[in-house]
């Protein structure tokens, strides 16, 4: 519930900023807005504000059509509508999902958007896209400037790395330390995955004990680990339909390494009647070795409702326990980390230029990885709403609430920026075409542009939340 209330506060922010920004310039070259709804509103509308006869005007749970109001075009209605899938503002003169040319008058009026020069006309289009892009920068710079930024240099993680099935395959080894990647040393763990994964570059060398190893990744690297995620995806949801307890457990591509000594027992666990103390090192977990707290917990999954052995030392010496494990296989215990973060503060002034350059770095990468949606392996892994509202934690947080709505704020101004018909990129398209050739489409043709562009999107929708039905079942 707590994910669903973010997603849809979220969107609505989203919206609600985004159709400000097509309002705000159109309002500037005194183009008439006609209505400003959040949601949509088919037949009938939740809530309507107009001002006419020098007075505002409210109506609630009431038809859309309405004589009186539409006797006032030259003032914009104000609305929220039902059906929660986004908004729209409805410009007048404008062949978009509002109007159709049957709606056009026969000819042109000064307050149109179809009769304003084409740099103003491109500039209402583009406003939606500026405010969500620069919307996304205030909200990384704000974050900053009140929570300040906390990294994990990989310098600091002195034991080196772990590394998933996937990079062992690809010839890492435990513990590897990651020098250099086509010759540039990754500063942070994200560094990594931007480079290998996303960016495609194959070049790795790694310090693995005294030894310096050069090691050439897969070309397909990026589809392998797609694959990869969609089958380990696919194995959780199976365990968790089989058992509604299961606490699904995110997907691991690499981190630091963690050695599982024992820093809290949690009572009540099966650690703690199992006897284990605070500063054991669990070594080992149904005489599998674990060395790692992430392999310890990986070997702990695979024995739900069990008895087993885990091994540990204690004062130097090996030790054994047996231990019953209930449906969540979790022992109980918390890890002693000694990874040092670092905390970097900043002044109000610091926080914009560094808000900026965060929020392009990820418009940046977004960017990059968009090539993999086009793959068999990133189709499959499209996700609708369902996807986008598992991206939420599911206890809530300011930061991580913002965090998000600005993430989702870029991703949105990048696909609204797309030259697909119906989208506003649709529209920029075909007024840079009419600016370079001074040229106009005719109406009829954006019409039937946006019926098509109309169809693209609603099967694209209907495909990626499809997916996530399917995902409920498979």
């Amino acid at each position: 519930m707590i994910q669903a209330i973010q997603l849809i506060l979220a969107l609505s922010f989203l919206v609600l900023i985004h159709e400000l920004g097509h309002f705000t310039f159109a309002k500037i070259f005194h183009v008439r807005v006609e209505k400003f709804y959040l949601f949509f509103n088919p037949w009938i509308s939740l809530f309507r504000a107009k001002k006419f006869d020098g007075k505002w005007h409210f109506k609630f749970f009431a038809p859309n059509e309405d004589k009186e109001w539409e006797a006032h075009p030259e003032t914009t209605e104000w609305g929220i509508g039902w059906l929660p899938f986004g908004g729209y503002c409805a410009i007048a003169g404008m062949v978009d999902e509002t109007h159709s040319t049957d709606d056009l008058a026969a000819e042109p009026q000064e307050w149109e958007f179809r009769s304003k020069p084409a740099w103003q006309r491109l500039l209402i289009i583009l406003g939606g896209i500026l405010v969500n892009f620069v919307g996304a920068l205030v909200i990384f710079a704000m974050l900053l400037w009140h929570w300040g930024s906390d990294t994990l240099p990989l310098r600091n993680a002195t034991e080196g790395l772990y590394f998933s099935q996937i990079m062992l395959d690809e010839g890492f080894q435990q513990k590897d330390k990651i020098l250099t990647i086509n010759g540039v040393e990754p500063e942070l763990r994200g560094d990594i995955v931007q480079a290998l994964i996303i960016e495609g570059k194959r070049d790795v060398v790694v310090l693995r004990g005294e030894d310096t190893v050069a090691l050439t990744m897969s070309e397909d690297l990026g589809n392998r680990l797609l694959a990869y995620q969609n089958e380990y995806d696919r194995v959780e949801r199976e365990k968790k339909r089989a058992d509604k307890n299961y606490q699904k457990q995110p997907f691991v591509l690499l981190a630091e390494w963690i050695p599982c000594v024992i820093d809290t027992v949690l009572p009540d666990f099966p650690a703690y009647y199992a006897g284990l103390q605070k500063g054991d090192s669990v070594v080992s977990v149904a005489d599998q070795p674990t060395p790692s707290y992430y392999e310890m917990s990986q070997e702990l999954r695979r024995h739900p409702c069990d008895s087993i052995s885990v091994g540990y030392y204690r004062n130097g010496e090996l030790q054994t326990a047996r231990v019953f494990l209930g449906d969540q296989c979790m022992l109980g215990i918390q890890a002693r980390i000694d990874l040092q973060m670092e905390h970097t503060s900043y002044t109000f002034l610091q926080s914009i230029p560094a808000g900026i350059r965060y929020g392009w770095e990820i418009l940046e990468s977004y960017v990059k990885q968009f090539r993999l949606v086009f793959t068999k392996e990133g189709a499959q892994s499209l996700g609708g709403f369902g996807a986008i509202g598992s991206m939420f934690p599911s206890v809530w947080s300011w930061y991580l609430f913002w965090h998000m709505t600005a993430f989702l704020s870029i991703i949105l101004a990048f696909m609204n920026f797309l030259p697909i018909p119906a989208l506003d990129g649709g529209y920029i398209l075909f007024l840079l075409v009419e600016i370079i050739t001074r040229h106009k489409p005719s109406d009829k043709f954006l019409e039937r542009a946006n019926e098509i562009g109309f169809w693209l999107l609603l099967a694209l929708l209907i495909f990626a939340n499809g997916n996530d039905i399917l995902k409920l079942f498979f």
